[in-house]
């Protein structure tokens, strides 16, 4: 074993025996019976008070929600394993299959355990305050404390979320994880095939800390980028309803850099590099789709008519975006195909997600048909134009499909969907100048994530280096970093 392979190895065994050490001290440093002089603040007991006939563990408990909620986190999960495992999987060659899938599956627990650790807290700690912190959230929730279940007073006490309080703060935190774990695997596709596994790895958990949880924080808890919130630096706040900024803006635009700072793939522009396995892709796209019911419609946080109306506008949308990119090959190609109408699905649920919420479904449509031409153009024209290797077109379909959808939430978004603005108009459809703080949140969030994943990128390659040597990239990832194959034949 080499001098910087073994230190790799150390490295990340530090890291994860830290992580372990945390888990086992964190049941311990906060399983106590919790008295009423340290009983939470009055939005918290208010949340409590919600409903005298709600079950006793956890006050003002609306079991419907609840569920709905629960079911969501389940379905986006989804989207990561087998979703996008196999969408990513299937596009990639065959020496490289595994190595996708792993990147997807380590993420699932990797990513996961991050959060709970103080991935929730520095995202949401503080966001039922009547002045939520501005740049990163408190240490409120640090190792799950005032989330996870406590006696208190000798009885079981689930604490409600202080603003959706027909929730446990339990539901909201495992339903806001799953975004966390999804959106660094959709980078994994601007490096697939070339980027080594350890280096994965630490770029991962620097991105997530980086970039995910201020961004995070800034759009849902309270910080810089929430529409409503006192510490809003763009008009009154931008309109972010499941993830356009925090998940495809934000994953999309570090994949163009790790594209970029990776270098092409060996062969790449002289020899052929199909997908090995369409059927995968095809199967995983509709997983996609599916899971981002839970995604979008799941993110109004109650069963309610907000979440139906984003259910409706999410479908609509999706389907849309297939047939906008499949009649773009139609015209462009003489035929339209399988992965085409696909990519098409995904860019359609990209770019709806931000307005799911605030949008008519109609209005989804003209979303759907304009993601599907834009990242069409981008996956082709853009890329061609300025030959990066974006092997799975995280970039065309994330970034720019976010970027559409960001902005033109601020041209849809109608109080007739939701009134978020008590009464205030929103997009251009009712009058309102929404656009300009989208504009301004979809800059700000750029620059973010171009300067960090930027600065990240260097210091993972000083540590552990980026990419695998010439001759583990022709064997494969799937024997150089795993030592497994994906198809044994015998």
């Amino acid at each position: 074993m080499s001098d910087r392979a073994d230190s790799n190895v150390k490295l990340l065994t530090a890291s994860i025996a830290f992580c372990l050490l945390l888990s086992v001290w964190a049941p311990f440093a906060w399983a106590v019976d919790v008295p009423d002089s340290q009983a939470p603040g009055p939005a918290v007991v208010a949340a409590e008070a919600a409903s005298a006939d709600a079950p006793a563990q956890t006050p003002g408990l609306d079991k419907g929600d609840n569920a709905w909620l629960l079911t969501s986190s389940a379905l986006v999960l989804m989207m990561t394993g087998p979703g996008l495992a196999l969408f990513y999987g299937g596009l990639v060659r065959k020496k490289n299959v595994l190595s996708v899938m792993m990147q997807c599956t380590f993420l699932m627990a990797m990513m996961s355990i991050v959060w709970a650790l103080y991935g929730y807290t520095l995202s949401f700690g503080g966001d039922g305050a009547p002045t939520p912190p501005k740049w990163i959230g408190n240490l409120d929730h640090f190792l799950m404390r005032g989330v996870q279940a406590e006696l208190r007073n000798g009885n079981s006490h689930l604490p409600p979320h202080p603003v959706y309080t027909t929730l446990p703060r339990m539901t909201h935190m495992l339903f806001q994880a799953m975004f966390f774990v999804i959106t660094p695997a959709l980078i994994c596709g601007a490096f697939a095939e070339r980027m080594k596994f350890s280096a994965m790895v630490l770029f991962m958990i620097l991105w997530g800390t980086v970039v995910y949880i201020p961004l995070c924080h800034w759009v849902w808890g309270g910080g810089i980028l929430a529409y409503g919130s006192p510490n809003a630096v763009v008009g009154h706040g931008a309109l972010d309803f499941a993830g356009g900024t925090v998940v495809h803006i934000a994953s999309g635009v570090s994949a163009l850099v790790c594209a970029v700072m990776l270098g092409k793939r060996l062969g790449y522009g002289s020899e052929p590099m199909p997908p090995h396995n369409l059927t995968y892709t095809t199967v995983g796209a509709a997983l996609l789709w599916i899971g981002w019911f839970g995604f979008n419609a799941g993110s109004a946080l109650q069963a309610d008519g907000i979440a139906a109306s984003a259910f409706a506008a999410t479908h609509f949308a999706a389907a849309a975006g297939g047939l906008a990119w499949a009649i773009m090959e139609w015209i462009t190609r003489g035929k339209p195909s399988v992965l085409g109408t696909a990519s098409g699905v995904v860019a359609g649920l990209v770019c709806i997600t931000p307005a799911a919420g605030y949008t008519l479904p109609m209005h989804a449509i003209l979303m759907g048909l304009a993601a599907g031409v834009a990242c069409f153009l981008a996956c082709t024209k853009l890329k061609s134009m300025f030959r990066y290797d974006d092997a799975l077109d995280a970039f065309g379909v994330h970034g720019i499909g976010g970027t559409l959808g960001a902005i033109l939430t601020g041209v849809f978004a109608t109080r007739a969907v939701n009134d978020v603005g008590k009464g205030k108009p929103l997009g251009l459809v009712d009058g309102g100048d929404l656009i300009f703080a989208q504009i301004g949140a979809t800059v700000i969030t750029w620059g973010l994530a171009l300067v960090a994943s930027f600065v990240i990128l260097k210091i993972v390659d000083a540590l552990v280096g980026l990419r695998v040597s010439a001759a583990e990239e022709i064997e494969g990832l799937d024997l150089s970093q795993h030592g497994e194959e994906g198809y044994i034949f015998i």
